[in-house]
Order: C-alpha cells, then sequence, then structure tokens
C-alpha cells in the first residue's frame, strides 16, 4: 500500500513568522519590597494570521515575582501594541511575550497567558512559564 503524502498549506516561513520582529522595549524600574507577585492583564491584544492575514484578538494575562525590577506598564502597552499588525501564531506570540519580559526585568518566576477569542467555533489558551535558576 503505497503512503499518501498529505501537502501542507502552511510553511516554515508561516512557523517562525513573528519571532525575531524588532519590537519596542520593555522598560523597567527598581523594585522596592520583596515577596511580591504582580498580575497584568491586557483584554485588547490583537496581531495577525500569518497565513491569512486575518486579525486575531485575545487577551494577554502575565503574573510574576519581580526580582530587582519591575516593568513599568506604558512600554509594556507599547510593546503590545505593536502586535496589531505582526503576522505571528498564538503559540509564538504567548512564547515572545514571555521571552522578552524575562529579558527585560529578570523576574524570579513569570507566567504569560494568551487566551485568544474563538474563531470557527474554537477558542484558544496558550500558557508559557518560567522560573529563575538560582544564581551563585
Amino acid at each position: 500500500m503505497a503512503k499518501l503524502k498529505k501537502e501542507r498549506s502552511y510553511t516554515e516561513d508561516h512557523a517562525r513568522a513573528g519571532i525575531n520582529a524588532p519590537l519596542p522595549k520593555i522598560e523597567c524600574w527598581e523594585n522596592q519590597f520583596p515577596n511580591y507577585e504582580v498580575a497584568i492583564e491586557a483584554p485588547e491584544y490583537t496581531s495577525v494570521c500569518p497565513k491569512t492575514g486575518l486579525p486575531d484578538f485575545g487577551t494577554i494575562r502575565v503574573s510574576y515575582v519581580p526580582g530587582r525590577w519591575c516593568v513599568e506598564l506604558k512600554s509594556f502597552k507599547e510593546y503590545l501594541l505593536a502586535y496589531r499588525n505582526l503576522g505571528i501564531f498564538y503559540e509564538n506570540a504567548t512564547n515572545r511575550i514571555l521571552q522578552d519580559f524575562v529579558k527585560a526585568c529578570d523576574p524570579i518566576t513569570a507566567r504569560v497567558e494568551g487566551r485568544f477569542t474563538p474563531r470557527g467555533g474554537i477558542s484558544t489558551t496558550v500558557v508559557a512559564e518560567y522560573t529563575r535558576k538560582t544564581r551563585l
């Protein structure tokens, strides 16, 4: 029996879209207190599907335990707004936000949850987490 080769309509370019796009810098300020958690919710996240060009909408929720630095919220809002015209899949956006957030403020822990609105009857939630390795 011959194997059927399934043609994929999604390319490697689609899969990598947006991962390395330049985005605004997330600024920080020096933390004044230890051992607390911050939760940030952005209910108006939007980006673009890299294959179809259709808009994607969702809520991004970030929770983190600050180390030395706290994220400055205006710069984080401007960072998220830069996704508006960026072609990027949900999974990549959530992981990219976590990666950039951690790079900016070096938190003790961080969690990014992307809750994306239904399209075609399917809603998607993507969660990415980070825990700082102990520094010697």
